[in-house]
C-alpha cells in the first residue's frame, strides 16, 4: 500500500523514506497540507479571495495571513499600478 501511495507522489518525492512515512501514518496531515497547497495557489492567482482560501485551507483567517507569509505569498492580491491608480483618483 505504501509502494501505490508513493507512486502516486510527485517524482522528486517518489523514493523518499519521509514522503512514505506521511503517506503510510498520517494521511490526514497530506489532506491538510494538499488543502493548504491548493488555497495558496488559487489565492496567487487570484481565484478565490483570502476568506474563500482560509476555509479551503481549513484555517481561520489570521492563520491563513500566517500561512502566506512563511509561503512568501503577498496578502494583497491588485497589483502595485492598481494600488496606486486607485489611491490617485481617491
Amino acid at each position: 500500500m505504501v509502494e501505490k501511495q508513493c507512486q502516486d507522489a510527485p517524482p522528486h518525492h517518489r523514493n523518499s523514506r519521509r514522503s512514505s512515512v506521511i503517506f503510510a501514518k498520517d494521511p490526514a496531515h497530506f489532506v491538510r497540507a494538499r488543502r493548504l497547497a491548493a488555497a495558496l495557489k488559487w489565492y496567487e492567482r487570484p481565484r478565490v479571495s483570502q476568506g474563500r482560501a482560509a476555509e479551503i485551507a481549513g484555517m481561520s483567517r489570521s492563520a491563513w495571513i500566517t500561512a502566506l507569509g512563511q509561503f512568501r505569498v503577498s496578502p494583497f492580491q491588485d497589483e502595485a499600478e492598481e494600488i496606486i491608480e486607485a489611491a490617485e483618483r481617491a
